[in-house]
């Protein structure tokens, strides 16, 4: 476990990369500006907000709760007769006018905020402190992408919803009820998508093909949300 341990930076071990990579360009820049450097070095400066990353989880968890909504209400409409005579204009009006844009928005805030750019850092993280290419490692990234990646996500979907909704205080009760089953359905959905993830994904498109695969997990979290 000395590998995970990393260097100081934790998961923002990237800031050092970053400086080591710019190293020279730093050095220009601070003769330019005359070496003035009291602030605290490049580790601030060099941090880059994972822009790409961000926007793409938020597209993809906004899509996967425009699945969940748009299923659950035409379900809804199909189970009246009356509704079945309706035509297409009418069908698409009425999911239109019930489709709940907040919590649209809340699942799209936490792809951006949360989940892309924590994902980022986690797999870039996980390349970083197992860079060797092994079975070994290969399984021990798959297996901490579950037991350590899994719950955080969990834990802070939940709370980033209730906290929206202005249900804090019922979040312990939403964690002993819906936690632990989603953890568990997790498992099943997400160690095959982490194992090609690990084995055959760049570094650099994992947060993208993750994102891709979590349509379906952010349709079934999003359908959890409101249980």
């Amino acid at each position: 476990m000395d590998a995970l341990s990393g260097s100081n930076g934790g998961f923002w071990w990237k800031f050092h990369l970053n400086s080591k990579r710019g190293r020279n360009s730093n050095s220009r820049r601070n003769s330019q500006s005359g070496g003035s450097n009291g602030d605290g070095g490049g580790g601030r400066t060099n941090y880059r907000f994972p822009l790409k990353q961000a926007v793409t989880a938020s597209c993809l968890a906004l899509t996967g709760d425009t699945i969940a909504q748009v299923t659950t209400h035409f379900k809804d409409l199909h189970r009246n007769d009356d509704d079945k005579n309706n035509n297409n204009k009418d069908v698409l009006s009425s999911l239109l006018s019930k489709h709940d844009w907040l919590r649209s928005l809340r699942m799209s805030t936490y792809g951006f905020f949360l989940y892309g750019p924590g994902s980022h850092a986690w797999y870039q993280y996980l390349d970083y402190s197992l860079p060797k290419q092994s079975v070994q490692n290969f399984l021990l990234k798959v297996t901490l992408n579950q037991v350590v990646l899994g719950p955080i996500v969990i834990a802070v979907v939940f709370a980033w919803n209730n906290l929206w909704v202005g249900k804090l205080k019922e979040l312990p009760n939403k964690y002993q009820k819906d936690a632990l089953p989603t953890l568990l359905y997790g498992f099943r959905f997400w160690i095959p998508v982490s194992v090609l993830n690990f084995w055959l994904v760049p570094l650099q498109a994992r947060v993208g093909f993750m994102s891709t695969a979590s349509i379906f997990w952010n349709f079934y979290l999003s359908s959890t949300m409101i249980k």
